[in-house]
């Protein structure tokens, strides 16, 4: 259940590329070989930082995931609960009627009354799936509204000129190779993932 974001550097792409992504979020693969950023990057600097490995690795992403795939599961079991009552109940009729166990007269209203069900099940079905579509528009805003806070935050000190991100495995894109140094992503995970501890510490006080 998992799905990606792309461009951090303004929240409507972070959001555009999550959505586009979110199945791929396992593929943690850095375009470069892995290295910490230097510590001595001078501002004015354009940087990268690897965001299959952002969301991966995030706790809030993790945290929140596991949140809406628990609702999300809930409302799945419920509708193919629905589903199955509704295809027995159809079965039994469909029997009935081979069998010749009821009149034509009775066999006319049943019918009816299972289209009718049918009808019900198919419309609170397409309810039950915009709900998960909206559970996980709202995990995935709440996810880059917190990536993107965070970097505006993180390069207030930095003073980066361009902050850029990269995903994907075998040609990573935008930034498809590139001087491992320049590669954020350590530094940006270990300052989410301690600015979410902080927050949650808050919130339980």
């Amino acid at each position: 259940m998992k799905r990606i974001l792309t461009g951090i550097i303004a929240t409507a792409g972070v959001i555009a590329l999550l959505s586009a992504s979110f199945t791929s979020c396992n593929n943690a693969a850095a375009p470069a070989s892995k290295a910490s950023a230097d510590s001595t990057l001078a501002a004015g600097a354009i940087v990268y930082f690897n965001l299959d490995r952002v969301l991966d690795e995030y706790d809030m992403a993790n945290d929140l995931r596991s949140v809406a795939e628990t609702k999300i599961n809930s409302i799945n079991q419920e509708v193919t609960r629905r589903g199955n009552k509704l295809e027995k109940d159809i079965k039994t009729f469909q029997d009935k009627i081979n069998k010749g166990l009821m009149t034509q007269s009775v066999a006319e209203v049943q019918s009816r009354k299972l289209q009718e069900q049918q009808n019900s099940f198919q419309q609170y079905a397409a309810q039950k799936q915009q709900e998960i579509a909206e559970e996980q528009q709202v995990m995935m805003n709440q996810i880059a509204d917190a990536i993107k806070t965070f970097i505006d935050e993180y390069n207030a000190t930095k003073g980066y000129a361009m902050i850029l991100t990269t995903q994907g495995e075998i040609l990573p894109a935008p930034v498809v190779t590139a001087d491992p140094s320049l590669d954020i992503t350590d530094d940006l995970l270990e300052g989410l993932n301690a600015a979410y501890v902080k927050s949650k510490s808050e919130n339980n006080e």
